[in-house]
């Protein structure tokens, strides 16, 4: 990631995704839900519905609009390997969106609505209760297909 991304994140004109949360988590040695607000110290995690806090991807290319929202599972479990998260993708408006990609691997499992995977040169159709497993160092990318929200269980191992 770029100090130019990094001032916008920091001046809220970008939300990062949560490739780049994953990158920024990783070069400062802690979690994703750390960053969002999480406290790591447990050796187990619950998280109620209602404690949850969500988080709105908002790019400059969706002109303010949010990409897609997202929910940390995680929080409060020390020392984790993985980041579970509940993402609600929002139906796409520019199909030229850039693809991410971060150390480790990425589970999803599509909850509800239909998603388009893009996996390097590979695309595919998920539909409810589909998923599907990769390496995230692949450049990558999800979005509804529908014109309504999708929701899919995301859980990202990130390698350490």
């Amino acid at each position: 990631f770029s100090a130019a991304l990094i001032s916008q994140i920091e001046n809220r004109m970008v939300s990062p995704s949560l490739g780049t949360l994953v990158k920024i988590a990783n070069a400062f040695d802690t979690s994703v839900s750390a960053l969002i607000g999480g406290k790591e110290e447990r050796a187990f995690s619950i998280v109620r519905k209602e404690d949850r806090t969500t988080v709105s991807r908002v790019g400059l290319k969706e002109g303010g609009r949010a990409a897609y929202t997202y929910e940390a599972l995680g929080a409060g479990k020390a020392g984790r390997k993985m980041e579970p998260f509940l993402v609600r993708l929002k139906p796409l408006l520019d199909r030229n969106v850039a693809r991410n990609s971060h150390e480790g691997e990425e589970f999803l499992f599509v909850l509800s609505g239909k998603v388009e995977v893009f996996l390097g040169r590979y695309s595919d159709v998920l539909s409810e209760g589909d998923c599907i497993y990769y390496n995230s160092t692949i450049p990558h990318h999800v979005h509804s297909t529908e014109e309504k929200e999708a929701l899919i269980l995301a859980v990202i191992y990130q390698g350490k």
